[in-house]
Order: C-alpha cells, then sequence, then structure tokens
C-alpha cells in the first residue's frame, strides 16, 4: 500500500469495556459481513491455532503445515473476541502478525515464513470485569505494551447509564423478539414504525459484503503532494497537544495509522485520491480514541506512554524517584553493604520506612512489591546492582 518497502496496510482495532456492552455482537456481524476472515476465541485459542501447525499427511506420511486463523485471514479480518484470556505464549507470536503482517515457523526442518495480510479486530474485558477510570488502559486489562501500541484504534465500550440511549437500546432488543403485525398495540405505533423505518433503509448483507470485496480488490487510493502537507501538518499538531514537553502526545504509529484510515475512507468512496475530508475523519478517529485509551487518568492529558511503556507521568516520576533513592544508598552506605550485600525484604523495608517521612516525595506513600521489583530490575539492566540468590527473595549487591 506504501511505497519504499513493504509496510502494514490493514487497521488493528481493539475494543475494551464493561461486560454485556455488544462487543461480541459487533464481532460477530462484522465477521459475517466480511468477504474472508476467521472469528476465535483468545480463551481457547493456542499459539499453532492463530498461526500454522506441523502435522503428518495420513496418507502419505509427509510433514505438511496446517495454517491458523491469522493465515487463513490473509488479505480478509481477524476477529478475536476475549483478547485479554490468552495466554503469554499466544500473545509473543502476535507481534509480527500484526506489525509485519508475516507468520515464522521453523519446525520439525521446516522453515517457512507466511502471510498473514489480515486485520484484527479484537475485544476485551477489563481484569476486575467493570472498567475502572481511575486506572489505565494498561491497567485495567493487564496487556502488554508492546502488544497494545500495535492497535491503530483502542476504543472504550463502557456501560454507562444514560436514560435516553437506555430506552433505545430496550426498543430495540425488544423489537427483535416481537412480531411486526396487526397485533401489536396502537401506544407502540411510533417505535414500531421506527424500527421498520430502520429495516427498510438497511443495506443487504451480501451487496455490502460485494462492496467491500471490490473496494479492497480494486481500489489503491494515492496520496497527493497537498494531502502528504496536510497529514505532516496533523501529525505535528497531534505532537503539540500535551502541556508538557515531557508528555508524547503522539508516535510516529499514530502518523502511519492516519494514512491507513484515510486511504481506507477513500476506497469507502471508491476514490483513487485520498482527499482532505478523508484525512479530518482519520485525524477526528485517532483523536477520539485517544483521549480515551491515551488520557493519563491522574493528570488528564494525553500520553502515548501509557500504551507505549505501559506508565503513566506519575508512576514513571514514581520509578525514577525509588530508583534515585536506592542509588544514595550505595552512595552513603556502599563500604558497609557492598560485601555481603542486602537482602530483599530488608532493603523495601528500610524504604517504606524512610517512605513515612517524606523520602519519596508523598507522605505515607508506601513502596508496593511490584513497584520495587520494576526499580530493581531498571538498576539491574543500568549495571548499578547485581541480583543473585532466591527467586522470591534475593540479595542485592551494589556494583562498583
Amino acid at each position: 500500500m506504501f511505497g519504499g518497502g513493504r509496510q502494514r496496510g490493514e487497521i488493528n482495532v481493539l475494543l475494551c469495556g464493561d461486560p454485556s456492552t455488544a462487543k461480541s455482537q459487533l464481532l460477530t456481524y462484522v465477521h459475517k459481513i466480511a468477504p474472508r476472515g476467521i472469528y476465535t476465541s483468545g480463551k481457547g485459542s493456542s499459539a499453532v491455532g492463530l498461526t500454522v501447525y506441523v502435522t503428518k499427511d495420513p496418507e502419505t506420511k509427509e510433514i505438511v503445515l496446517e495454517s491458523g486463523a491469522l493465515v487463513l485471514s490473509d488479505r480478509g479480518i481477524c476477529c478475536i473476541d476475549e483478547f485479554d484470556k490468552m495466554d503469554d505464549n499466544t500473545r509473543v507470536i502476535l507481534h509480527e502478525a500484526m506489525e509485519q503482517q508475516t507468520v515464522s515457523v521453523a519446525k520439525a526442518g521446516i522453515i517457512a515464513q507466511l502471510n498473514a495480510r489480515t486485520a484484527i479486530l479484537a475485544a476485551a474485558n477489563p481484569v476486575k470485569s467493570r472498567y475502572d477510570p481511575k486506572l489505565s488502559v494498561v491497567d485495567n486489562i493487564k496487556l502488554p505494551p508492546s502488544l497494545l501500541s500495535r492497535f491503530d484504534l483502542i476504543y472504550l465500550v463502557l456501560d454507562k447509564q444514560n436514560e435516553a440511549a437506555d430506552r433505545r437500546l430496550a426498543n430495540h432488543i425488544v423489537s427483535l423478539y416481537s412480531t411486526l403485525g396487526d397485533q401489536r398495540p396502537v401506544d407502540q405505533g411510533e417505535n414500531v414504525q421506527s424500527t421498520e423505518l430502520l429495516r427498510t433503509n438497511m443495506i443487504d448483507r451480501d451487496f455490502f459484503a460485494s462492496y467491500i470485496s471490490y473496494a479492497r480488490k480494486h481500489v489503491k487510493p494515492k496520496l497527493s503532494d497537498t494531502i502528504t502537507m496536510d497529514l505532516v501538518q496533523e501529525y505535528v499538531r497531534m505532537r503539540s497537544l500535551g502541556n508538557s514537553k515531557k508528555t508524547i502526545t503522539a508516535t510516529p504509529r499514530q502518523l502511519e495509522s492516519m494514512i491507513r484510515i484515510a486511504e481506507a475512507l477513500a476506497k469507502m468512496r471508491l476514490s483513487e485520491w485520498v482527499e482532505k475530508p478523508d484525512v479530518d475523519e482519520a485525524v477526528r478517529l485517532i483523536k477520539h480514541a485517544l483521549q480515551q485509551s491515551a488520557t493519563d487518568p491522574t493528570t488528564g492529558e494525553i500520553n502515548m506512554d501509557i500504551i507505549t511503556t505501559g506508565q503513566t507521568k506519575t508512576s514513571a516520576e514514581r520509578l525514577t524517584a525509588i530508583t534515585d533513592f536506592i542509588r544514595n544508598i550505595q552512595k552513603d552506605y556502599y563500604d558497609k553493604v557492598s560485601l555481603h550485600g542486602l537482602k530483599y525484604g530488608n532493603l523495601l523495608d528500610f524504604i517504606n520506612a524512610k517512605a513515612k517521612d517524606g523520602a519519596l516525595g508523598d507522605k505515607d506513600s508506601q513502596v508496593t512489591e511490584s513497584e520495587f521489583r520494576d526499580a530493581l530490575r531498571a538498576l539491574e539492566e543500568d549495571n548499578v546492582i547485581s541480583i543473585f540468590g532466591n527467586n522470591r527473595a534475593p540479595t542485592i549487591r551494589f556494583v562498583q
């Protein structure tokens, strides 16, 4: 789709939110109208089930490759429900498929790379069932940032109480079970007429699928010089949305997403050229998604670090405060602790004792074990400390 090398052309979308908000229904309907695609559940899918597995032909006894969901969805869409229920091994294989659009296999003497040029539409539920607005998307659904950052659009589907919306939804659900005939009550005529009008304006599913197939196959929108400048200008504007220079509000991946979405909108119009309204709509969709998924719940600002690193601005500053405190321990007590090191529990207790006096900025703000382990991992990578011994209660030794 792009010049100058192979680039991902498909759009990946993640729906995250409360139960009973029709996320699975949306995935099912998209699968039905897609000319080519697979519907699967992350809870029951394995790594080989999504990619490819090696087996023996029962007749010839030769080793053959059987395609998984992503390979079978090549040039189509792969709908993955319960995306958050996949195990770590299954998630790892998605990195290549979502960015490089390929699936690599090296098993039983077979080394191959198969095409997986598929768009991924996934749905995930929060860890605590209900979405907690006080937490970031990463904390709510516990997906690795490296995987979240590969989605072009992340939308929150929340169950908010609204009388007008609740009434429309109730009328729609009831109409699915009611019989539209002469038996209907007169006082419900207005709702029934609205339902009938909606149904008469619906596009035929087969026609819609054929339209999508034709657009994907025959329409290849191009970018003019004017539109290229518009895309660059919009990207620069998105980069400057934050109130702080330390806050990243957009990355080059958002620019690539903007191009993909603008081209997709042009395809919908069967246009050979991307136009200004396509760019404007692409920017609107991305900004709306970022306002939902990349807003720091503590500051209210858009911060792409939440998706790319899994850390909010507050948590990043907190991690820096903890690592700086441990570095100071090295300076003040190096001679005493360098020989035998510090026990894991003793160091954590010491830090929390000092934290009560405001050593980390906020008084009575205790360091959790998760924060402590993240700080130790960062210091070990910087070659400040070395960790050895028992994994649950290791010994920390400072590096001279």
